[in-house]
């Protein structure tokens, strides 16, 4: 809001439109506006099987409220009532890449608070919620907040900040009617987009079948079953160390972060020094990598190195797989994948600080089928084909997927600047009905302030400084307009 108190920043809303930020918004009535408890007030060590509802950063969805659970008893939640959250509240994710991340509270069997870094807004009865909901998930507003986050690491947008997020408001009446053609046509488009991740699913399912079923548990006479160790060699990457870093031997190398399945990264290959022992760890066209340390169920995901980059190195993060004459290393990656797919890696995974770890001496004794070298042509060709056909087909999917979103952000973008409904200018205008609330709250009885002590904890002093934040001295309804391009 600029300092004459104007957030129209000077430009035309369209008729019976005013402009407002949340805060005016608001419910005349104590802490309409509030986050979760911090520090010892809701700590992990206070959860149960049952009682009262804690709302979540996971509970917060892009638009849609997440069902996770997490209880707390309802002794623990009369305590923290002033945090309560009931249906119809909006809540904001005040911490995350993209922000505010919105969702409405939807009607819960249980009581229910929110928790640090979830925000409760509860609107007055004069503004339909939807309305508000939907304009502060408008790209308009995403990139006027986005400009506004704070943090590297953890990107927060705080109390003080989401006050004062500018929301253009027409009448009443007017915002029912563009909420509801709105609706109509995000639930055409949400219908497109389901249908459409269902299709990625059932892609998804194709493409680990195809990999399954070429190398199949029972193999025929003609093949040979052996294990990796049998079918080439294996040997874990050198070790990194800062001392490392600087050299007169300096080379790149490829690490976990650089290999996909059938796929390597090359946007961020880092260097080390390799003086001495370059050719140990020097990566040839054929060699297969393996994730030696990922998640559980990712671990021993195969690439083929091609040659590209040229001159690499590896670090043991990864296993390299180097086939023997009578298996291509097309083959041993299609065996790898089909491992990976099939989970046959994970029943070999030790667990490390959550992280799954596949030694070379557990993977050297999983077995590895090695059928007749023109066999294994003709099924590496087959699988190709198929793989190629199905990413053809995801590629599609994507396409439309994308469509679908640049058009929900189009007609959000059109909702807010007045295209998708009528204006009566019968109405009351909106600014009225600004006027009516101030008044309201400036009649409401306000609460006597709690003493406090003074913040100690890291998450209070955060808390003490969003609500202690000045006024940008511009007006943010200004930066939204020209997002909004009106």
């Amino acid at each position: 809001m600029s300092e004459n108190g104007d957030v129209s920043g000077g430009r035309e809303l369209p008729t019976g439109w005013a402009w407002s930020i949340l805060q005016d918004l608001l419910a005349c009535e104590p802490r309409a506006i509030t986050d979760g408890p911090f520090g010892s007030n809701l700590k992990s060590a206070h959860y149960t099987a049952s009682g009262a509802r804690v709302i979540r950063l996971q509970n917060v969805g892009d638009g849609e409220f997440r069902d996770e659970r997490a209880y707390i008893s309802l002794e623990h939640f009369e305590s923290l009532r002033a945090h309560e959250a009931i249906e119809g509240d909006l809540l904001l994710a005040s911490l995350g890449e993209t922000l505010p991340r919105v969702a409405i509270v939807p009607k819960l069997d249980d009581p229910a608070i929110v928790k640090a870094d979830v925000i409760r807004a509860r609107l007055h009865p004069g503004v339909l919620t939807k309305w508000v909901y939907y304009a502060l998930l408008a790209p308009q507003t995403r990139a006027y907040a986005g400009s506004l986050i704070k943090g590297v690491g953890r990107p927060r947008l705080g109390m003080a900040a989401m006050r004062d997020i500018p929301v253009p408001l027409p009448p009443l009446a007017e915002q029912h009617r563009i909420v509801e053609a709105l609706e109509e046509q995000l639930s055409r488009i949400d219908s497109g987009g389901a249908t459409l991740r269902q299709a990625r699913r059932r892609l998804e399912g194709l493409r680990k079948r195809v990999l399954v079923s070429t190398v199949p548990d029972e193999v025929p006479e003609s093949w040979r079953m052996t294990t990796v160790e049998g079918a080439g060699t294996l040997e874990l990457g050198r070790a990194r160390h800062p001392d490392w870093h600087h050299g007169p031997d300096v080379r790149p190398y490829l690490r976990v972060a650089n290999v996909f399945e059938d796929r390597i990264d090359t946007t961020d290959v880092m260097e080390m020094d390799f003086s001495g022992i370059w050719e140990r760890y020097r990566l040839e066209s054929g060699d297969v990598l393996l994730n030696e340390g990922q998640s559980p169920h990712l671990v021993g995901r195969p690439a083929l190195y091609r040659g590209i980059p040229e001159n690499v190195a590896f670090t043991n993060s990864l296993l390299r797989f180097k086939a023997n004459a009578d298996v291509l290393p097309e083959w041993a990656l299609l065996v790898f994948r089909r491992h990976l797919h099939a989970k046959r890696f994970m029943r070999e995974v030790r667990i490390t600080t959550n992280i799954a770890h596949l030694s070379a001496k557990r993977l050297k004794k999983v077995e590895f089928p090695v059928p007749p070298l023109e066999v294994q042509k003709q099924l590496v060709q087959r699988c190709d084909e198929l793989l190629t056909g199905i990413a053809a087909m995801d590629r599609q999917v994507g396409i439309g997927l994308r469509r679908g979103n640049a058009l929900r952000a189009a007609l959000l973008r059109r909702a807010f600047t007045g295209g998708l409904g009528s204006q009566d200018p019968a109405e009351e205008p909106a600014a009225v009905l600004l006027d009516r609330i101030a008044a309201e709250r400036a009649a409401t009885p306000k609460p006597k302030p709690k003493r406090t002590r003074k913040a100690t904890t890291k998450a209070s002093s955060q808390r003490a400084a969003d609500v202690a934040a000045p006024e940008p001295t511009s007006s943010p309804a200004l930066a939204v307009q020209q997002e909004f391009e009106l």
